[in-house]
């Protein structure tokens, strides 16, 4: 998301209301996810992230990660997930920390972003509770919750 511009003014956000949010992209080879990886200004014990089919709104895989230190990256290397070519998938976390990112003029951003062999089409939110995990519909453009990415290998 770095390409967006939102990097420019960032503020943390902590306990305030749970939510699942994230980003929709498209790879523009063949891969694989071999890794998650989060920043969140809070402790979390049991931080979920999902992977989403972005055309079925359905689960594809969901893991856990545990935060131990506020506002420290943690990668945590999962069992490899394939990617298909040119297919939208939504990429999420579950929580009620984020750092808000937005540009420091307020302005929105244009999707898609190309970075690399990922094309993110468009970031969105909604809200949810610890237990739910429900398909962000509420997109937004002029600021994204981050950060959260994973590692892409490309497999052909």
């Amino acid at each position: 998301m770095a390409g967006s511009g939102f990097s420019q003014k960032a503020v943390d956000v902590k306990n305030s209301g749970i939510y699942e949010y994230g980003f929709s992209f498209k790879p523009t080879v063949t891969g694989k996810i071999n890794a998650l990886i989060v920043k969140i200004p809070d402790v979390n014990a049991a931080l979920r992230i999902t992977l989403w089919d972005a055309a079925t709104k359905t689960v594809i895989k969901s893991e856990t990660i545990n935060v131990p230190t506020a506002n420290v990256t943690v990668e945590k290397t999962i069992t490899s997930i394939a990617l298909t070519k040119d297919k939208e998938y939504f990429f999420t976390v579950n929580s009620d920390d984020w750092i808000n990112r937005t540009k420091t003029d307020g302005s929105a951003t244009t999707y898609p972003i190309v970075a690399g062999n990922i094309t993110i089409t468009g970031y969105a939110f909604v809200s949810s509770t610890a237990a739910e995990t429900i398909f962000p519909t509420n997109a937004r453009n002029t600021y994204y919750a981050g950060d959260i990415t994973f590692k892409f290998q490309q497999t052909q």
